[in-house]
């Protein structure tokens, strides 16, 4: 793969197939043992996992509460790609409108950094690490500054 085949796969494949909810095309773009890491501000690591043990979650239900909830653009992407190691990172804009009759009308429009992390194995992604800020959440309501986009759901374990 050259660099741009990176840049396709997170802005096309992957990012632009999550925007457009098709699920399929979006599990496409990972391998079936992939990990998912999701990591916001000081709350625990969400680890979500293509072939999840007893208690674990699986990769799809990151992009089912996503789509469920708010329809997600992206934008002014910047990638770093690593050829020889098979590995890149993008930062980006993410804007999440909520959905009409999602729990989350009343937080209005959210516009997220974003920086990912993608490790590769053939075409395919096997690991991915999301690390994002929300700086338009004021510091208030717990449950809100934690968890601006309401993932993880509340009971949520892993």
């Amino acid at each position: 793969m050259q660099y741009a085949d990176y840049v396709r796969l997170v802005e096309e494949r992957y990012f632009g197939n999550v925007s457009l909810n098709r699920q399929a095309e979006v599990l496409a773009c990972f391998t079936q043992d992939a990990e998912i890491l999701i990591r916001h501000g000081d709350i625990p690591t969400r680890i979500l996992k293509g072939q999840p043990g007893p208690g674990e979650s699986h990769i799809s239900d990151f992009w089912q509460h996503l789509n469920s909830n708010f329809q997600a653009v992206f934008r002014n992407f910047a990638h770093f790609v690593d050829l020889e190691q098979r590995r890149c990172a993008a930062t980006f804009q993410v804007t999440l409108t909520p959905r009409p009759g999602s729990g989350f009308e009343s937080q209005g429009v959210q516009t997220l950094q974003n920086c990912n992390f993608f490790w590769l194995r053939g075409p395919l992604i096997e690991r991915m690490i999301v690390y994002y800020a929300n700086p338009g959440v004021a510091s208030g309501e717990p449950s809100t500054a934690n968890r601006p986009t309401g993932y993880p759901p509340a009971g949520y374990a892993g």
